[in-house]
């Protein structure tokens, strides 16, 4: 029979000894991840003039513009290329630059390029970080009028100058640095995947209140450009009646639907016209 060492207790296993110190051990490791990963959040906290709000963002401008410019090829691919009409995108490029005439814009070190692309079938418009905004044709050849177009562009330049983009990327990377917290605290791969569930339910949260947030821009730059903002309202009937077919426009998958968003852009409106909307703007 095994003798017992005198002084050590009942239930001693060296085992489980070397079990509780690696287990203190994993949870410190994993602390010391997620101060860092908080830390290196909060740091990141900057102002922008723009939104007049304080926003954490982990890239710099420059870092943005050329993210942008990099991804760009990819995006003009995977939609089947630029739309072969030099006139129509003439057109966009035109609408655009009148959106950015906005002084705030002006003085922001984003470089702006509107790109009309081929694909016939998306109804979708976007923009990268740093400047660049896209529609497709299937959402272009739905407008019915200049000020549409205007909202729909307005709208992704709101995005850009935003810097929604920075946003979700250094919200992404606090994400990733808790969910590393987590499997070094608990070494389970469990964890980690509710952990990372967690974070894009959060994720996908903070980016619905961007496209409210994009609308809201996108109206003011309507307005000082020239055009009625209600045309934005307009937008949001056309791709409400385009989501009743069985396929639903790509544009969904990033924008809330449209019926959640009529009732603030026509809020934003009486905001800037509280005695209504003047004459003599382009619809």
């Amino acid at each position: 029979m095994r003798r017992r060492r005198k002084g050590m207790p009942l239930n001693y296993s060296p085992r489980r000894m070397r079990s509780r110190s690696g287990g203190k051990a994993r949870l410190l490791i994993g602390l010391v991840v997620a101060v860092f990963a908080l830390l290196s959040y909060c740091s990141s906290k900057e102002f922008n003039p723009v939104t007049g709000e304080d926003q954490y963002v982990s890239i710099t401008p420059r870092q943005e513009i050329a993210l942008g410019l990099q991804s760009t090829p990819q995006m003009i691919k995977q939609y089947g290329g630029l739309y072969p009409d030099k006139q129509l995108q003439d057109y966009l490029d035109d609408v655009g630059n009148k959106l950015l005439r906005n002084k705030q814009i002006q003085e922001t070190p984003w470089d702006f390029e509107f790109h009309l692309l081929a694909d016939p079938n998306t109804i979708n418009a976007f923009a990268l970080p740093g400047g660049q905004v896209f529609i497709t044709a299937a959402l272009f050849s739905k407008l019915k009028t200049e000020g549409q177009l205007a909202g729909v562009i307005g709208h992704e330049i709101g995005h850009v100058v935003a810097r929604h983009s920075a946003q979700r990327i250094a919200k992404s990377q606090l994400t990733e640095g808790l969910t590393g917290a987590v499997v070094a605290a608990s070494g389970t791969a469990g964890s980690a995947q509710m952990a990372a569930m967690v974070g894009q339910i959060v994720n996908m949260k903070y980016g619905r209140e961007d496209e409210l947030q994009s609308d809201e821009i996108g109206v003011l730059l309507m307005s000082e450009a020239g055009y009625d903002p209600r045309s934005m309202k307009g937008v949001m009937e056309i791709l409400a009646e385009s989501s009743k077919g069985n396929r639903q426009p790509e544009f969904f998958s990033t924008h809330p639907n449209p019926e959640n968003r009529i009732q603030k852009i026509l809020n934003a409106i009486n905001k800037i016209f509280p005695n209504g909307v003047p004459n003599g703007l382009t619809p």
